[in-house]
């Protein structure tokens, strides 16, 4: 798997805080933030970048996250890029779960209430997409 690439953080209240664990995590991905969805598929659309992975919010001003991935599985240029996209957000329901694997998210994450908590989960999703093989998976 391409593991270099960008790490796109799309959140509009919490991207300091999760900006925070990436960087103690000392990855060497270059951290990018979106506060919207449509700022980030607007990215998305226009860069020759191989992100590594997405980290998106559900509630977002403009486009959420719902209507984001949706979007992004609407293009073939984005869907063939095969970028795991995963859900870390607060609100969770079984009805916004049930939305986000209709529209084939790769996991959805419910955003811990420590800070501690946190640093575990943002790791246990990393360190799964940096060893896990996909279409875009770079073979020696």
């Amino acid at each position: 798997m391409l593991t270099k690439g960008p790490i796109l953080c799309i959140d509009d209240d919490d991207r300091y805080l999760v900006g925070q664990v990436l960087h103690q995590l000392g990855l060497p991905n270059p951290i990018l933030f979106f506060s919207n969805g449509q700022t980030a598929l607007d990215y998305l659309e226009t860069t020759s970048d191989r992100s590594f992975l997405i980290f998106c919010d559900i509630n977002m001003p403009l486009l959420n996250g719902l209507e984001l991935r949706k979007r992004i599985n609407a293009s073939d240029y984005l869907r063939k890029k095969s970028i795991p996209f995963v859900f870390l957000t607060t609100t969770a329901s079984q009805q916004s779960i049930k939305m986000a694997y209709e529209k084939s998210v790769q996991g959805f994450y419910q955003k811990a209430l420590s800070y501690q908590e946190l640093i575990k989960q943002i790791r246990l999703v990393v360190e799964y997409w940096q060893n896990c093989l996909h279409p875009n998976s770079q073979f020696r």
